[in-house]
């Protein structure tokens, strides 16, 4: 099966609807085997293009991961960024906000940790967690010493993508390149992976008595990101929806998304000048001069 990145795409006005996209597809690889060769030919691929975006530093790659818990985000970020120089790539993992961090508008923690030109961001949820999260609980609201005029439901949310949407836009004027990925699971096959979380000892870890918590607002959740799906995927700022009931077909998917988006950029190594290429042959001469 040939992956086709547009396929995933949610078109700028297009207003999708999440019970009508599966969250799960043909296999894209037919066997482990073709799994692990395809996907080491993705991460081999993203690593070149990675070096030479670093090299160029004219573009900043912000990659942002969003979906319920069991989706599968660290599994993704892991495996596909696995070739990834560690010295160009930043990961940041926003949980709770801090007491500081809501002294401030809802994207300033968030913002401040967009990468620099050259380097590549990845954001494991981010702040989309105010129009999802603070959506199904609203009494977090309360929590955020907003204005009481701010306090407007039937406007917060709107104001809100607006103001999303118009920072995308300005991080994509000045050289940032955002993707962004809703790993689409269905109830069923988060049920199965909260489960194995419990019955395996290893995985104990990553069990945590929220998530079951939060499933019973699943129905709340699948409305809230249509609502943001649909409000804020743009031409600069697409969101992506990839089927995430089995793991390597989502793995697969993502990183062709990310290595098409990588492609499309105007990249180059620098150019040496005249005057370095003399320097470069003279240091070169007296290096084979030298003991």
């Amino acid at each position: 099966m040939k992956i086709k990145s547009n396929k995933f795409k949610v078109k700028p006005g297009e207003k999708v609807k999440l019970e009508d996209c599966p969250t799960n597809v043909e296999s894209i690889a037919k066997s482990k085997k073709k799994y692990k060769k395809l996907l080491e030919k993705h991460v081999d691929e993203l690593s070149k293009l990675q070096r030479l975006h670093y090299a160029s530093g004219r573009y900043a790659v912000l990659l942002i991961f969003q979906g319920m818990d069991a989706a599968g985000k660290d599994g993704v970020i892991r495996h596909v960024m696995s070739g990834i120089n560690p010295q160009s790539c930043q990961v940041f993992s926003f949980k709770q906000p801090s007491t500081e961090e809501l002294k401030h508008d809802f994207l300033w923690r968030t913002t401040k940790c967009s990468p620099e030109r050259g380097r590549i961001g990845i954001f494991n949820r981010s702040y989309y967690e105010e129009v999802l999260v603070v959506r199904v609980h609203p009494e977090i609201l309360k929590k955020q010493g907003l204005p009481d005029e701010s306090l407007d439901l039937d406007a917060i949310w709107n104001g809100r993508y607006r103001s999303i949407v118009e920072m995308e836009e300005h991080l994509h004027r000045n050289g940032t390149r955002i993707i962004k990925f809703f790993l689409h699971l269905s109830k069923e096959e988060q049920r199965n992976r909260v489960v194995d979380r419990i019955d395996d000892p290893d995985k104990n870890w990553k069990f945590s008595i929220s998530d079951m918590n939060e499933r019973k607002y699943w129905g709340k959740y699948m409305d809230a990101f249509e609502c943001c799906l649909n409000e804020t995927s743009t031409e600069h700022a697409p969101w992506y929806i990839i089927p995430a009931d089995d793991k390597e077909n989502a793995r697969l998917i993502v990183s062709k998304i990310i290595l098409d988006t990588f492609n499309e950029l105007d990249m180059a190594y620098p150019e040496t000048t005249d005057k370095h290429r003399q320097e470069l042959q003279s240091i070169r001469e007296q290096l084979l001069k030298s003991d």
